[in-house]
């Protein structure tokens, strides 16, 4: 399997309505802000108070942890 990349494969699993709803604290569609809390987004999709409205599927949980544990590449 090819490195799991920000624009790739995480910046899609963020909906349009995910982004508006968070532009408050940080831009889900930026990789650098994603990146900067990274590990608080993925606390928060593990404990499913993100996104508000349904958790995450695990596999896109698993996902993020995996772009994460791989260097958090663009």
């Amino acid at each position: 399997m090819s490195e799991v990349s920000f624009e790739r494969d995480i910046r899609p699993l963020f909906r349009d309505e995910d982004v508006d709803a968070m532009l408050f604290a940080f831009d889900l569609s930026s990789w650098e802000e994603v990146r900067e809390h990274a590990e608080e987004i993925h606390a928060r999709l593990v404990d499913g108070t993100m996104p508000c409205d349904a958790p995450w599927p695990e596999r896109d949980i698993e996902r993020f942890r995996e772009w994460i544990d791989a260097g958090m590449l663009g």
